[in-house]
């Protein structure tokens, strides 16, 4: 086959394929230029998530008419200074966003200069349709409607409008926070999503776009080394999230993806969080353009730094700082010698009693608390205090865990074996019995949901809400039942009765990050499996509690009969053993 030349509409929609994946992409190339074109103000609407139509409106310079002819030719752009594309200050400068929207859809650019009369001009999927003067405020508007109609094979691979929406927004809240300066509004099927006034005062946009209580629980970041700055907000380790999508990255103003900032990131928190828990960053990295190649993606949304290893340990460096002035330090670990004395023992084997049969548990009523009862024994109420030992304490010989003898730190409970010495992780191993337990309710037919007195709203973003809706069935086999209250709220009836009370609103939150991670790529038995985790995170008890002997001896007894209680839900040991000749070597002894 000889080699030809491809015709123009060809070339348009090849350069649409790459720029163009979904309206998500349309929307960002639209917006970036408002906010290259010195807009105030910016106003996005859409409809059927952006399926159906897009429309940008901004309050930046204009286009005289000749210029909205020449926007709409490919490689034709008024953002590159004398050819030299590394100096380029701008977020878009191929040249190439309109033009392949156009080969795509509808498309209607209207604007006016000021001072002078307005002119529109429509094209329709590359063919030019209409052009004229036009009424309209000084600005430019543009509206893109029925994206890929007239191109099936791509059309089929778009997702539903919800899903479509839910991207949209995002690309809105990122170019918004980026942009502090201009005042952003956000409607879908005619309501308004998003709207925020135009400031200057980075950290309430980041908050306000994502979560208003990480103006609470955030820090500050102003971070120089060098000719690099890093700015921002951080959450501090406690204020965290199920997945890492509140980590929003800048360079010089230009969200980002980058592999390099999300591993510096996760470096940065690595003593400080949970495997399985992300961060809420947002931060902005400003150094000069030659050190930043942002030519290395159509959608210009991945850079190349010129010494990667410099940003990435600003990041580390800026990050730590933040946090270590904030208060919020690693815990300090003993010496070498000592923790390589500690080994993670195996699950213990099912332990039964000098009776021959394993005692039986049942959790108590949610009004005493999410904690557990003997049916022999045990049932002493929480107390917040160590409980006086009335009657002689149990043989530590007769048991694999040995008995309590107290707590560290409110967190770990410190028991005596045969053997040795046991320290037990009281909230990783009772969030494993818990999981376990609404695994076995759900074997049997569904988890018991308990009724709330008050049902509790709990305010999250659309998506979010619309994930939940989605799942509403599954939710209330797990014991949760809750309905939709409005567009960016749920209301909560019911809680599975093995949690007790607790912290409603995380774990609502919690789900809708777990089904944003899982979703559709899990079967039904698998989703149900990964909520019961999260859920049994939030209904186990909680580090900082402190316990009666006879609870913390309850715990240690019905880890011996649970399968996989040596391990929490993320993999981590649930307890460990330090025997008694290392004990006797960390004190010299021998």
């Amino acid at each position: 086959m000889s080699i030809r030349r491809l015709p123009e509409h060809l070339v348009n929609r090849i350069a649409a394929g790459e720029v163009v994946e979904r309206p998500a992409s349309a929307l960002k190339e639209l917006v970036e230029n408002a906010i290259d074109a010195g807009a105030g103000r910016i106003a996005v609407a859409l409809r059927g998530g952006g399926l159906g139509r897009i429309e940008v409106a901004d309050d930046g310079c204009g286009m005289a008419p000749g210029e909205i002819a020449l926007a709409l030719e490919r490689h034709a752009t008024s953002k590159l200074p004398d050819d030299l594309i590394e100096a380029v200050v701008t977020l878009g400068f191929r040249g190439e966003a309109l033009p392949s929207i156009a080969s795509v859809a509808r498309l209607t650019i209207e604007s006016r200069v000021r001072g002078s009369d307005g002119w529109a001009r429509i094209v329709d999927n590359g063919r030019l349709v209409q052009e004229g003067p036009a009424a309209l405020p000084p600005g430019t508007r543009i509206t893109v409607e029925g994206l890929f109609d007239q191109v099936p094979a791509r059309r089929k691979f778009m997702r539903s409008e919800r899903a479509e929406y839910a991207a949209c927004a995002d690309i809105v809240r990122r170019l918004a926070m980026a942009r502090p300066e201009i005042g952003f509004t956000l409607e879908h099927d005619g309501r308004r999503t998003i709207a925020v006034p135009p400031g200057d005062d980075r950290a309430a946009r980041v908050a306000s776009l994502t979560d208003r209580a990480l103006a609470d629980n955030g820090v500050g970041i102003d971070y120089l080394r060098g000719e690099v700055r890093l700015g921002g907000v951080a959450g501090l380790p406690t204020f965290n999230r199920g997945v890492p999508d509140h980590q929003f990255l800048f360079v010089n103003g230009r969200p980002v993806k980058d592999r390099l900032l999300v591993g510096a990131v996760r470096g940065a928190y690595q003593e400080m969080l949970a495997r399985d828990r992300h961060p809420v960053v947002a931060l902005f990295i400003d150094l000069p353009g030659d050190e930043v190649d942002v030519n290395v993606h159509p959608a210009k949304t991945e850079v190349r730094f010129r010494d990667a290893g410099a940003i990435r340990g600003l990041i580390v460096g800026g990050l730590r700082a933040a946090l270590d002035a904030a208060g919020h330090r690693s815990v300090q670990r003993p010496s070498a010698a000592a923790l390589g004395s500690w080994q993670a023992e195996p699950p213990a084997a099912p332990w039964q009693s000098p009776q021959g049969s394993p005692p039986t548990w049942q959790p108590r009523s949610p009004a005493q608390g999410a904690v557990w009862d003997n049916v022999a024994g045990f049932a002493a109420a929480p107390q917040g205090r160590a409980e006086a030992a009335f009657a002689p304490p149990p043989d530590a010989s007769t048991y694999p865990l040995g008995v309590a003898r107290g707590q560290v730190a409110a967190t770990y409970i410190v028991a005596e074996a045969a053997d040795g010495l046991v320290l037990v992780d009281q909230h990783a191993a009772h969030e494993r019995l818990v999981l376990e337990r609404m695994r076995a309710a759900l074997a049997g037919g569904g988890v018991r949901a308990q009724a709330l007195l008050l049902p509790e709203v709990v305010e999250i973003d659309e998506p979010a809400c619309d994930r939940l809706e989605a799942r509403i069935d599954e939710l209330a086999e797990l014991g949760l039942e809750i309905e939709r209250f409005g567009p960016k709220a749920v209301l909560v009836r019911a809680t599975p009765a093995l949690l007790g009370a607790g912290d409603v609103r995380g774990l609502v939150v919690d789900l809708a990050d777990e089904l944003a991670a899982y979703d559709e790529a899990l079967s039904l038995r698998e989703r149900l499996d990964a909520v019961a985790g999260t859920m049994a995170c939030h209904g186990s008890v909680r580090a900082g509690r402190i316990l009666s002997v006879a609870e913390m001896n309850a715990l240690l007894r019905e880890m011996e009969v649970t399968p996989h209680s040596g391990q929490c839900n993320h993999g981590r040991p649930t307890w460990v053993k330090l025997d008694h000749a290392s004990i006797e070597k960390l004190f010299g002894r021998k």
